[in-house]
């Protein structure tokens, strides 16, 4: 069997396929290393992310997985005295309301305190209890439905930068039952998410970000990555070895790739590729046309992150928080950032900082100078940065954050319906069903059972 594509994804399918015994098991990837977005570098002392710097505990896989790798006692999670988040309003910072969970809040009094809404907008959000729900289940975006439910200040004061943060991308252009389904799910079931936000804090007894749901490992999050690689069968992973072509014949597939500066035809039973949705549909465009089609409009936006240290002593703000989120109306630049040095132990020696600025796709144009004398400009205005950094680190990433445009879902569904007339093929990867790490395995796993 072949898996074309060694990210977490495709390193996950790999993992599946050789613990049920697999044999003669290939992992092709284009590049010079295995794990994708997923990279960590230690410079210094310090300890930096250059993809995903968590995974969420409440999405199960990706616990799971890392228990079956040995890897539970290297899990950690965020430090409980920084478990807090601010928002960028008029130029300053501003702590994110208690209480308030991307969306919706479960209480109006700290928003009422918090500096963030006017009066009105505050009016708004406490009348969201008499706005009636819909009556059906049809898709709509995330801004549409919080600017429904909420008012126009919730949605872009808050809740903008937030859903940027995690997706890359404006709220008018993501499916809410894709991206956020617990919350149209809340609509539902309560009439009211008010209610609904109220009665989950008063169950769980927990309220605001979900910081204690997120872990890492104690060494970065290549950890994962590191052990997946390290746990599959002796020459199955063959890197420099691009995929050109995938041939559908009798009784098998013919995989076409690049080996040693030449091209290579090798059959297997069953092929999982687990790339980027336009990769993926570059390689089916000959097999199945539609298939292709459906693949290449799911539209990927680009990121990018630069990794700032300094002393802390050059930091006036205290940063008693994880870090920050940016409306796009406050800054033109900056999606956010995490005071990574406070979010988990061991990223930063003693007395020094490390932040992480994220900045969205329009930025990847700029030069990495460019790139770092705007994020030291706007960082150094918000938290009253004296001096330059000790050093910095730009990492780039084109095409990588898929977009869930309203109807993702039904899109999904043709996809699947697609792949059942392909048997042996099967798909994985962040543009399917949840672009997390816990949902990359998860795809991972599916396809693996799936061939």
């Amino acid at each position: 069997m072949a898996v074309v594509g060694g990210g977490i994804s495709g390193l996950t399918a790999a993992h599946a396929l050789a613990s049920r015994g697999t044999c003669d098991l290939a992992l092709f990837e284009a590049g010079d290393r295995a794990g994708g977005a997923i990279r960590t570098i230690r410079r210094d002392g310090f300890l930096i992310e250059e993809g995903a710097d968590s995974m969420i505990a409440d999405k199960p896989w990706g616990v799971s997985l890392a228990e079956r790798l040995g890897l539970a006692p290297r899990l950690i999670g965020t430090r409980e005295a920084h478990r807090r988040s601010y928002v960028v309003r008029r130029g300053r910072l501003r702590r994110t309301p208690d209480g308030f969970h991307l969306l919706a809040p479960s209480r109006l009094w700290p928003l009422a305190t918090s500096g963030i809404f006017s009066p009105a907008g505050l009016i708004r959000m406490a009348l969201e209890p008499l706005v009636p729900p819909r009556q059906d289940d049809a898709d709509e975006s995330v801004g549409s439905f919080v600017r429904r439910r909420l008012g126009r200040e919730a949605l872009e004061r808050l809740a903008q930068p937030m859903v940027a943060g995690i997706y890359g991308a404006d709220p008018e252009d993501l499916s809410l039952r894709a991206t956020l389904p617990r919350f149209a799910r809340m609509e539902q079931e309560h009439g009211s998410l008010l209610r609904a936000m109220a009665a989950e804090a008063s169950v769980r007894g927990a309220s605001g970000a979900r910081y204690g749901l997120l872990l890492s490992f104690d060494d970065g999050m290549q950890t994962l990555a590191d052990a997946l690689v390290g746990a599959l069968p002796d020459g199955c992973l063959k890197l420099h070895c691009p995929v050109r072509r995938l041939h559908r014949e009798a009784n098998g597939w013919r995989l076409y790739h690049d080996s040693a500066q030449s091209q290579k035809a090798e059959r297997f039973d069953a092929v999982i590729l687990a790339l980027p949705a336009p990769r993926a549909s570059r390689l089916l465009s000959d097999l199945d046309p539609a298939l292709a089609s459906e693949l290449s409009a799911i539209p990927c936006a680009s990121a990018a992150t630069v990794s700032l240290a300094f002393e802390e002593a050059q930091i006036g703000h205290p940063m008693d928080g994880s870090g920050f989120v940016a409306p796009g109306h406050e800054s033109s630049h900056l999606l956010g950032c995490t005071f990574v040095h406070r979010k988990y132990a061991g990223r930063a020696p003693d007395g020094r900082a490390l932040l992480r600025a994220y900045l969205g796709t329009e930025t990847l144009m700029l030069t990495d100078a460019e790139m770092i004398a705007r994020c030291h400009s706007e960082l150094g205005r918000l938290l009253s940065i004296r001096g330059s950094p000790l050093f910095t680190h730009v990492a780039r990433h084109p095409d990588s954050m898929p977009r869930y445009r309203v109807g993702h879902l039904e899109r999904t569904s043709r996809i699947a319906a697609a792949l059942r007339s392909h048997p042996g093929l099967a798909l994985a990867g962040n543009y399917l069903s949840g672009v997390g790490i816990p949902d990359c395995i998860r795809t991972g796993e599916e396809a693996a059972v799936a061939v």
